[in-house]
C-alpha cells in the first residue's frame, strides 16, 4: 500500500456494505483512505463505519435517488461506486413464482442500474464504477435461471454503460465471483439433505477446490476503483477460483 492509500481523496458510494462483499470492500476502502457513503436496505450495519449512512432499497428509484443525492452532497460529490447488493435464488425456471423472477432480475440487475443512473451525474472525469455481477453471469450454473440472467445482464450492462461514458472519462467494469463464503452462499447448500456434501460438490466445481473469501473479492475491486486499472473499462474480471477459466 502507498502511505497516503491507493483512494486517498476519493469519494466512493457503496451499495450492499452491510455484510459479504460490500462490507469486505467498505473495510478495504476505508483503509486505503477513501471517503465513504454506504448504502444497505439494513442501516444497523452500516454503524460501525465512519461514513455516510444511506440506508435505501436499490429496487426503489425515489429511494436511490435521494441516497445518491445524500451521499454526493455529504461528500462534495461522488469519485466512485461500487454495487455489491445482490441477492441469490436457487430455482428451475418451472418452479420459481414470476413475481420472485421479477424480483431477482430487479435486485440484481434493475437496481444496479438504478444506482448507477443516480451516480453518473455526480460524476467528475476520472470516475470508476465497479458492478459486482457473478460468474453465473459467465457460465451458467443448475437450478438459477433468474440468477444467471440477471448477472448476465449485468454484464453486458456494465460493458454498455463503459461505452455511454468513457468521452466523459468514466471507467465502468464488472467483477464476477465464484463461490464466496458469505451468507448468501451457506444459504445455498445449509438446508439440503446432506450440507457438508452439497458443500463439497459445490466446491469440486472450482479448480481451487474452496470457497474464496469477501476479501479476495474486495481486492479486485480495489484495483480497478483505482488508479492501478487507468487502462481497464468495459471488462468483466472472474474471482472465481477457476470455474470460468474456459
Amino acid at each position: 500500500m502507498r502511505p497516503e492509500g491507493r483512494l486517498a481523496g476519493r469519494r466512493i458510494l457503496i451499495t450492499g456494505a452491510a455484510s459479504g462483499i460490500g462490507r469486505a470492500t467498505a473495510e478495504l476502502f476505508a483503509g486505503e483512505g477513501a471517503a465513504l457513503a454506504l448504502l444497505d436496505r439494513n442501516p444497523d450495519g452500516l454503524s460501525d463505519f465512519d461514513a455516510i449512512p444511506c440506508p435505501a432499497d436499490i429496487t426503489d428509484v425515489v429511494a436511490v435517488d435521494h441516497a445518491v443525492a445524500a451521499a454526493a452532497s455529504g461528500m462534495g460529490g461522488l469519485d466512485g461506486l461500487v454495487n455489491c447488493a445482490g441477492k441469490d435464488m436457487l430455482g428451475r425456471l418451472t418452479d420459481v413464482s414470476p413475481e420472485d423472477w421479477a424480483n431477482i432480475i430487479n435486485i440484481n440487475l434493475i437496481g444496479s442500474a438504478n444506482v448507477c443512473r443516480a451516480a453518473v451525474g455526480a460524476m467528475p472525469t476520472g470516475g470508476t464504477i465497479v458492478n459486482v455481477a457473478s460468474g453465473a453471469g459467465l457460465f451458467p450454473l443448475p437450478d438459477r435461471t433468474a440468477y444467471c440472467a440477471a448477472k448476465a445482464g449485468l454484464v453486458m450492462f456494465s460493458k454498455s454503460l463503459a461505452m455511454e461514458v468513457a468521452d466523459d472519462g468514466i471507467r465502468v467494469n464488472a467483477i464476477c465471483p465464484g463461490a464466496i463464503d458469505t451468507p448468501m452462499l451457506a444459504g445455498s447448500y445449509k438446508d439440503a439433505s446432506d450440507p457438508v456434501a452439497e458443500k463439497a460438490m459445490i466446491q469440486d466445481r472450482y479448480l481451487l477446490r474452496r470457497f474464496g473469501v469477501p476479501g479476495e473479492v474486495a481486492a479486485a475491486i480495489l484495483f480497478l476503483s483505482s488508479d492501478d486499472a487507468s487502462y481497464v473499462t468495459g471488462t468483466a474480471m472472474a474471482v472465481d477460483g477457476g470455474r470460468t477459466f474456459y
